[in-house]
């Protein structure tokens, strides 16, 4: 009499039942986490904040991409979601690409984008901050799916244009195929729940 006659198994398990679920774990486990847009349809042209022309999304190939979405003179939320990415860099380090999209770009030049950089210690690779045409960001940020709406703009008595805008809040975490894998609400999330996520890829 074998061990399997002596416990007889038949009694304990349904084996059709117990093969559908082993093949379930091994399945989920074999195939990982399925990406959210794989951004097949993407070729834009964007410059960098020291004067690069990249192609996104396959500039950043290979690595993994913490991307948010800000413009420089936004008075609250931007430099929380700049911060937080920031906030994954200091521990991820160079294991990926951290990119910040301005959606002004009519005012965010290349030139202003290097000061906000600088700013948050965040002027030399592996940071991007990104800008272009008025017609190519417009249609990056419909695709991205990052709604933007100027709700207020006046002149002061000195000339100076005044502006608010607003806009969808917003990191994402892109694999190293410029899948994305995981959306966050860019000002609010804690950088240690980004690197988590970032270590299960």
């Amino acid at each position: 009499m074998n061990i399997f006659q002596m416990m007889d198994f038949t009694k304990f398990v349904k084996w059709p039942l117990f093969l559908g679920l082993l093949f379930v774990i091994v399945g989920f486990s074999a195939c990982g986490p399925e990406p959210l847009d794989t951004f097949d349809d993407v070729q834009v042209e964007l410059t960098s904040h020291r004067g690069e022309v990249l192609q996104f999304p396959d500039a950043f190939a290979g690595k993994p991409v913490v991307m948010g979405f800000v413009y420089t003179h936004c008075p609250d939320i931007c430099s929380l979601v700049a911060a937080n990415v920031k906030g994954v860099a200091d521990q991820l380090g160079d294991e990926a690409v951290y990119v910040l999209v301005s959606f002004d770009p009519e005012r965010d030049t290349p030139e202003v984008l290097a000061n906000y950089a600088a700013a948050f210690n965040m002027q030399d690779e592996p940071f991007f901050f990104l800008t272009g045409d008025p017609e190519t960001v417009a249609g990056f940020m419909e695709r991205m799916r990052v709604r933007t709406e100027i709700s207020y703009e006046s002149t002061t008595e000195s000339g100076t244009s005044v502006y608010f805008m607003n806009h969808s809040d917003k990191i994402m975490l892109l694999d190293a195929k410029g899948r994305l894998m995981v959306e966050y609400g860019g000002s609010m999330t804690p950088p240690a729940m980004i690197v988590e996520d970032f270590q299960k890829l």
